[in-house]
């Protein structure tokens, strides 16, 4: 709202507010409703990546600790490595259907029209690269930051992720190749 509809309002004055009004209110010069509408539907959009991520993910990180562990029991280094692979492209495929799940969304929301264009957008603010130019409509522009943090938080899901696989690769090359510690490498 603008400050002359709040002093009256401040002021224990009764003026109706008109549709109009709160339609065309605006906070700072940032227009009001489009701003709301565009952080709900970011909002509603990241949650939802980010617990197919999170689900996703989970799943990946819970099949290779139960079957490395097996590995590094029995002496089978080389299906840890062919499981840490494994794993790296399943995480890829995630992260990919991140991607397609946001396209869908634009698209669902009928803010692109062109497929191919909604994904491309998706991408490039998924992965922060921006080399797609900003194609969504007036009102809608901040929703390619929920996009982008979207894959930021993700991308940094995973890495954490990825760096305790890394350390149960690294126990079974060192127990393959008769190393007693991870400094011997």
């Amino acid at each position: 709202m603008t400050l002359s509809l709040l002093i009256p309002i401040l002021a224990g004055l009764s003026m109706p507010l008109l549709p109009e009004q709160i339609a065309n209110s605006s906070i700072m010069g940032l227009p009001l409703i489009p701003l709301i509408t565009d952080v709900f539907f970011g909002l509603v959009g990241m949650v939802v990546v980010l617990i197919f991520h999170g689900s996703g993910i989970n799943h990946i990180i819970m099949r290779f600790e139960k079957r490395t562990d097996v590995n590094l029991n029995n002496g089978q280094y080389n299906r840890v490595f062919i499981h840490f692979y494994a794993s790296f492209f399943f995480v890829a495929l995630v992260h990919l259907c991140e991607i397609i799940l946001w396209c869908f969304y634009l698209l669902g929301l009928g803010l692109i029209d062109d497929a191919v264009q909604a994904l491309l957008f998706a991408g490039s603010c998924y992965t922060t690269v921006g080399f797609v130019a900003d194609i969504l409509p007036a009102g809608w522009k901040s929703l390619a930051f929920f996009i982008a943090f979207t894959g930021l938080f993700s991308l940094a899901w995973t890495t954490s992720i990825m760096i305790g696989m890394t350390n149960t690769y690294k126990a079974a090359w060192n127990l393959k190749y008769g190393r007693s510690s991870f400094n011997d490498s």
